[in-house]
């Protein structure tokens, strides 16, 4: 009876986990079909055409073109640059929430404050907290970065450059196929434009402070 019981479970476990990563695939559809929505519509309010769009972001028309028709997720990075061109607040494009007009010259944002991008379930396996979100008229894109201890599916490539420092645990970072380990204290600061990406490595989850900056026209 406690094998039968058990084997039970375990059927019962795995349906539950089929139908929590049916919600998960349901709800990452809807994301990024709302995002892909909010690119084409502010794209075509300012009057840009995918190759004007390619061309002011740096990013392959083709590339574009998949994230309006929801052929690819974009990474968060590739957001804020597209996001930093259609003159919109990447938080605008990830949820379609509108920060309060007006651009001050400084803000501040409490540890209390910081805005979770709340990326869907089976997506890349980092946590990110804006840090920047309260400057409208920013040039940078700042986040409390929480990773796992796997690789994201395929590498970053971005316009712009980035800094990323170690708050906490170790981190594995791959910049153009080279390998390095990076612990508490250490900091990189490098050309987006080439495949970059990393893990946490140890017992802990690593924590990064990261840095986008996007390019000028």
């Amino acid at each position: 009876m406690i094998a039968i019981n058990f084997f039970l479970d375990k059927c019962s476990q795995i349906a539950y986990g089929s139908v929590m990563n049916d919600a998960a695939a349901t709800r990452t559809k809807e994301i990024y079909t709302r995002i892909g929505e909010r690119i084409r519509k502010l794209r075509h309010d300012n009057g840009l055409s995918l190759d004007e769009l390619a061309k002011r972001t740096g990013f392959a028309k083709s590339y574009l073109s998949q994230i309006e028709n929801l052929k690819r997720e974009p990474s968060i990075s590739a957001l804020s640059q597209i996001a930093y061109v259609l003159e919109v607040d990447v938080l605008f494009l990830l949820s379609g929430e509108i920060q309060n007009s007006g651009a001050q010259s400084l803000t501040i944002v409490k540890k209390g404050e910081r805005k979770t991008v709340n990326r869907p379930s089976g997506s890349l396996a980092y946590i990110y907290d804006s840090i920047t979100y309260k400057k409208l008229d920013r040039l940078m894109e700042g986040f409390i970065v929480t990773t796992g201890g796997e690789f994201p599916p395929e590498p970053f490539i971005h316009e712009g450059q980035e800094l990323v420092y170690v708050l906490e645990g170790t981190e594995e970072f791959v910049y153009e196929g080279k390998t390095y380990l990076l612990e508490e204290g250490d900091c990189l600061y490098f050309d987006s434009n080439k495949p970059h990406l990393s893990r946490s490595v140890g017992e802990k989850p690593g924590k990064l402070l990261v840095v986008f900056v996007a390019k000028k026209d």
